[in-house]
């Protein structure tokens, strides 16, 4: 018997989306190697509980929440790179549900749909999907959190706003910039009308009380985390939409796609276009008196931009209209080829290094790092020789004994070398003195015991080995 058209079942739109965005961002997910950042994930996560108080009491306290999730993820899938970046990889995909739904609300069936799929084809999707970090994370909770603030404000209850609530502490927690997200959620309420704005306002306030001890630890680690953040120039805001898209291209026409979108829906328009624009001129208005600016923290606001765009495509026939996505697609692609290399901005092969030192190594080897110090290459070498790295012979306290990302060395280090006939040296860059970039004593204890056998360079680094002279 055949269904008539009003009982015959219809595939969600947002299954679209969702699909074209898990294949996009699945591809090439372990290509890239993991970079300094995701090292540092790696590192907290596989610590204690315990631990990993420890360390956030010290550093990276905003980063706390999802290091404690991780610790649970790769204790149950592991630690490979798939495994640290599939978190990644879903929140991404369920962003592009999400986009869809609320755009199907918004602006209609169309609108949605081709709002979930521009989000799936920008760059910044995919390089953020493999980024064992928690940006994609925190760009789920803004968008679950903006729509908890539709669903309340289409029909208000104390149980709804207490849901948005939660969803914004959820935001803070993950990063707290996100929070400022709330820029277009006042916007949004206040066109709403002043009956919403009391429970607004306690929303938020009681999100933002839980938020506080957060706020006050992380301004206190601030100067330890962000002491490298150079004051952003005007020129920065005006450039930044193709940083956070990954593609200047793509960022300028989505834009102007979102400007016309605004234009003709202003309802939501508005609100839209703040929850993108107006954490990004806080970013920036911070930047200039204290250190904050860093473009990939505002990776959130790309998918209300997708929004916009969506709703502005929605004019246009659908042929039409996917015909534009697939231009996109076609457009991003020298883009989707870079993100897919590398992710560090100076890349280092530290698999490479890895597999020479795992193939030439014997038993009683130790290992210096020139210089330890921020590069997070002893993380590395910890990560890609787990169970099989020559012995850290300066190493002092690890890092999770000290509570932070960095170990200390042993200040004698002519003594903690004695009895060790070979020393692997790794080296950042490429060096003819694989010694140079190290640290004068420790140099010294070398080049007085050892002599240099032979050298090895990789991309971004140096390895050497040096036996007892």
């Amino acid at each position: 018997m055949l269904l008539t058209a009003t009982h015959r079942r219809t595939v969600p739109v947002a299954v679209w989306p969702t699909l074209v965005t898990l294949l996009l961002t699945g591809y090439g997910a372990t290509a890239p190697q993991l970079w300094r950042d995701e090292m540092a994930t790696w590192t907290a996560a596989t610590r204690s509980p315990g631990e990993l108080v420890h360390m956030v009491n010290n550093v990276d306290a905003v980063s706390g929440l999802y290091y404690l999730f991780m610790h649970y993820w790769i204790t149950i899938f592991g630690d490979s790179v798939l495994a640290l970046r599939a978190p990644s990889i879903l929140c991404m995909t369920a962003v592009a549900a999400l986009a869809t739904v609320i755009g199907e609300r918004l602006f209609g069936t169309r609108a949605g749909l081709l709002a979930g799929l521009i989000f799936a084809v920008i760059p910044s999707t995919s390089r953020y999907a493999h980024e064992a970090r928690s940006y994609a994370l925190v760009t789920l909770f803004a968008l679950i959190a903006t729509l908890l603030l539709i669903r309340a404000l289409e029909l208000p209850s104390w149980g709804r706003w207490a849901a948005y609530g939660a969803a914004v502490t959820a935001t803070g927690l993950s990063h707290l910039v996100a929070v400022t997200v709330i820029v277009g959620h006042a916007v949004a309420v206040m066109l709403a009308g002043r009956d919403f704005v009391i429970r607004w306002a306690a929303a938020v306030g009681a999100g933002s009380l839980a938020l506080l001890p957060l706020i006050l630890l992380g301004r206190g680690q601030q100067s330890t985390q962000l002491g490298w953040v150079p004051t952003p120039s005007a020129a920065d805001l005006l450039t930044l939409s193709g940083e956070v898209f990954r593609s200047d291209m793509l960022a300028g026409i989505t834009v102007g796609l979102a400007a016309l979108g605004w234009a003709k829906h202003p309802r939501w328009g508005a609100p839209l276009a703040l929850c993108a624009v107006g954490p990004a001129v806080l970013l920036w208005t911070a930047g200039q008196v204290t250190q904050v600016w860093v473009p990939r923290y505002l990776t959130f606001t790309v998918p209300f931009l997708c929004l916009l765009a969506g709703a502005a495509l929605a004019e246009v026939r659908l042929r039409g209209a996917l015909a534009v996505v697939a231009a996109f697609l076609l457009i991003s692609a020298p883009d989707q080829r870079a993100i897919r290399r590398w992710h560090d901005p100076q890349p280092r092969d530290y698999q490479a290094a890895a597999a020479i030192i795992r193939k030439h190594q014997r038993p009683g080897d130790g290992i210096v790092y020139a210089p330890r110090g921020g590069w997070r290459i002893d993380t590395a070498m910890d990560y890609h020789l787990r169970g099989e790295r020559p012995d850290d012979v300066l190493l002092e306290q690890s890092r999770a004994a000290l509570g932070g990302l960095r170990a200390s060395e042993c200040d004698r280090p002519a003594e903690c070398l004695n009895g060790v006939d070979r020393v692997w040296v790794l080296a950042v860059d490429q060096q003819t003195d694989p010694l140079r970039p190290m640290e004068r004593a420790k140099a010294e204890a070398i080049r007085t015991d050892y002599a240099l056998t032979k050298t090895w360079t990789v991309p971004g680094l140096t390895v050497a080995l040096f036996s007892a002279s």
